[in-house]
């Protein structure tokens, strides 16, 4: 690779690392919600073993989807499955703005713990479901900025390049790591920074408008010009929007501190992580 292919790869990269990192604060809430129940140490173990079902499901998700991302109607459903998964999170953080608490959970939302005490493998179970949503969503999503790519000339996995197959592994795995590990500094962030909740959605639904661009240039389909879905100033407007977004959702957010609101996330994400 030359210098300039691996500063593009590296900001995709970084770009992947920042989204993830968003977007597992609140599913490392919504997990340390589902677990709070059990005693410590079955609290770690079910983590533990819902983090590493959601390794071997995203490792394996990701050679299906190699060999599948090629097909129009593929990436058609991922398109409209981020559009749809931003369009709606926005709407309910604008109508109904509430963040994911505990009692919340345990009034029926998603991610929630019923009052009566589940067992541990139960609870396992619905740790590896919530773990395998979260996971479509950064796949597609990673899959949505690597796709356009140029190749790396380094080989194929599937229909992939090679070093969009690891960007998109890096990226993935990179976010099962921030889940468990950094979760409690990206849940500080959006509690002390809230708009970037919204930002990130917004990216997730610019990602989706990403896909859809690559899917109309399809050679099946024709419909936007395929040089046009992968020209440079395509890719230069993209990144300049996803840059707005994200410094619109830091600058248009009210600053929150610990002295000011009633709940503490970060405390919360903390003691169920075992931190």
């Amino acid at each position: 690779m030359d210098w300039g292919l691996l500063l593009e790869y590296g900001w995709v990269l970084l770009v992947l690392v920042a989204l993830e990192g968003l977007l597992a604060a609140d599913n490392a809430l919504v997990l340390a919600i589902m677990v709070k129940h059990l005693p410590d140490e079955e609290r770690k173990k079910a983590l533990f073993y819902g983090l590493a079902g959601a390794f071997v499901f995203r490792f394996g998700s990701l050679f299906v989807i190699s060999y599948l991302v090629d097909i129009w109607q593929v990436q058609a459903i991922g398109a409209l499955y981020l559009l749809f998964i931003a369009g709606n999170h926005i709407f309910r953080k604008v109508l109904f703005a509430k963040p994911v608490t505990e009692d919340a959970a345990e009034s029926g939302s998603p991610g929630a713990v019923n009052k009566k005490k589940a067992s541990f493998w139960f609870t396992v179970f619905k740790v590896e479901v919530a773990d395998i949503a979260f996971a479509v969503d950064s796949i597609l999503a990673a899959v949505a900025l690597a796709v356009a790519l140029p190749p790396s000339g380094i080989g194929h996995i599937g229909g992939l390049d090679g070093g969009q197959f690891l960007v998109i592994f890096a990226g993935g795995f990179i976010g099962l790591v921030i889940m468990r590990f950094a979760a409690s500094f990206f849940v500080k962030l959006l509690h002390t920074r809230p708009g970037l909740e919204v930002a990130a959605f917004f990216i997730v639904g610019w990602v989706g408008i990403k896909l859809a661009v690559i899917t109309l240039a399809h050679p099946s389909l024709g419909v936007l010009s395929e040089d046009f879905a992968h020209s440079t100033w395509w890719k230069l407007t993209f990144y300049v929007v996803l840059i707005i977004i994200a410094a619109t959702g830091w600058f248009m957010s009210s600053v929150k501190t610990e002295e000011n609101v009633g709940e503490n996330p970060v405390k919360e994400v903390d003691k169920q992580l075992g931190k």
